[in-house]
């Protein structure tokens, strides 16, 4: 799609190292004379908004009605920022990263942005899009102040004298319409394929959750099992309390990590879909040789909230490898004449982990679920070698699903480093969009419609922790 265009018929040197040559008739100013800079204050009342990496200025309500973030703003917003729409503001912390963009709403922001707004007839949509691409990121950091990144600052003063490109005001409106256009396609795939990443993953739970409680055999005969979540099981098979199945069941370690030692210690982050993901550094130098995890020991999540609690993981290293685990995490060892690879497939099937949910007590947002109550679960128990067939049978599957998801994941990463070039080309004159023809939108087909691919962590991260207020936000 980008080999279609084709670049500027003259160009020009833009005098500015990160912009480069632009079109002849374009023009490269400093910020001080595209914008102004807004300090509308007194405006408590007002619903705060947020600057996103990922999407640009947001509604702060949405933000955290979406992740695990909590208003962290001052109770006193006198000094807080009026955002209008359209105009656009900036987190002096992250615009180095892109926190960057125009606003949509009317809204008050913390005293740590900087609000500005275009001057003149210019389209804030050509410069939402200019200052997100990564060139002007990199230009951004360059202008950054701090002793180290999480303290670099882009101040106002230095904001303005960064040059920018200025195309014609009718060419900015052909660059942002053809932009928008562009976005919509691209965001319209890239929810297709989180879509079949969806379906793929409901796939594998139902393969799973139909070998874990009815077997392989689709002739067998079935009983009742005496279980409401489970329903009928096959004849030969047993109903046990998981414990039964266990050597032991044991809390980790309540030490507080110290980040260094060669000991790794997992944390419920670390049990990912059924597997264990490794912390890269170690946290402590010594811990109790019968807190060491055996390989094909299993983790259960005790404590997390109310939607994540009791999941499980399998550890496939060895003793050798001296990893421990923190006392939200309970660890089960399994018995010799079961597999522990079969028993981590159905704690972690929907069925299962839904029944193990309705065990727990909530406080506070806060579920946990005990061992003792975890332990007296009662689940469907197929021979040893039925075990070993269905894990066999499992692995084999979801190692196919996994491989669909693993490509279908490439291909949106794909997609959004063509959208970022595509749009960084645009914006810079280095295409030339303004012959292209853009069809007339489907109704359906608005952004707001269509699932965006940011993920609502990124987001999250970019709320402001301290808001405090220094003289150069005075």
């Amino acid at each position: 799609m980008i080999d279609a265009l084709k670049p500027y018929a003259e160009y020009k040197e833009s005098g500015v190292p990160w912009l480069g040559k632009i079109p002849k008739h374009w023009q490269a100013l400093p910020n001080r004379t595209l914008f102004a800079e807004v300090k509308d204050r007194n405006h408590p009342n007002e619903p705060l908004l947020s600057v996103t990496i990922g999407k640009g200025i947001i509604r702060q309500s949405d933000l955290l009605a979406n992740s695990s973030k909590k208003d962290s703003s001052n109770e006193d917003k006198a000094k807080y920022k009026l955002v209008q729409p359209r105009d656009i503001a900036y987190n002096k912390m992250r615009a180095w990263q892109g926190a960057v963009g125009v606003s949509n709403y009317r809204g008050i922001v913390s005293p740590a942005y900087i609000v500005i707004r275009p001057r003149g007839e210019q389209n804030p949509d050509y410069f939402h899009y200019l200052l997100r691409t990564p060139a002007f990121a990199k230009e951004a950091e360059r202008w950054s102040y701090g002793i180290s990144s999480d303290q670099w600052s882009l101040r106002a003063e230095d904001f303005k004298q960064i040059y920018c490109s200025l195309p014609p005001k009718e060419e900015q409106d052909c660059i942002v319409k053809f932009i928008a256009h562009k976005d919509r396609r691209i965001n319209r795939f890239i929810h297709d394929k989180r879509r079949l990443i969806e379906l793929l993953n409901e796939q594998k739970q139902v393969t799973t959750h139909r070998a874990v409680t009815c077997g392989l055999d689709p002739n067998v005969r079935l009983k009742p099992s005496g279980i409401e979540w489970l329903g009928d099981v096959p004849e030969q098979w047993e109903v046990r309390q998981l414990k039964q199945l266990l050597l032991r069941m044991d809390y980790g370690t309540s030490e507080n990590l110290a980040h260094e030692g060669l000991i790794r210690v997992l944390t419920m982050g670390h049990i990912q879909d059924g597997q264990i993901v490794l912390p890269e550094k170690g946290s402590l130098s010594s811990i109790p040789s019968e807190l060491v995890l055996d390989h094909n020991d299993l983790l259960f999540n005790r404590t997390n909230s109310p939607e994540l609690v009791g999941k499980v993981g399998i550890f496939l290293g060895s003793s050798s490898e001296q990893v421990s685990f923190a006392s939200y995490l309970v660890r089960l060892r399994v018995e010799q004449e079961h597999d522990p690879r079969w028993l981590n497939y159905l704690l972690n099937s929907n069925g299962f982990w839904n029944y193990a949910k309705s065990q727990a007590l909530i406080s506070l947002h806060q579920a946990n679920l005990n061992s003792t109550r975890y332990g007296r679960m009662l689940l469907p128990l197929p021979p040893k070698q039925q075990q070993t067939e269905i894990s066999d049978y499992l692995n084999e599957q979801t190692e196919q699903i996994e491989r669909s998801i693993v490509i279908t994941r490439h291909e949106i990463d794909l997609l959004r480093e063509y959208r970022t070039r595509l749009i960084s080309d645009v914006v810079t004159g280095k295409l030339d969009v303004r012959g292209v023809v853009i069809p007339a939108m489907d109704v359906a087909e608005t952004l707001e419609d269509i699932d965006t691919d940011e993920d609502t962590d990124t987001e999250a991260e970019d709320l402001i922790e301290s808001e405090e207020v220094t003289d150069a936000d005075e």
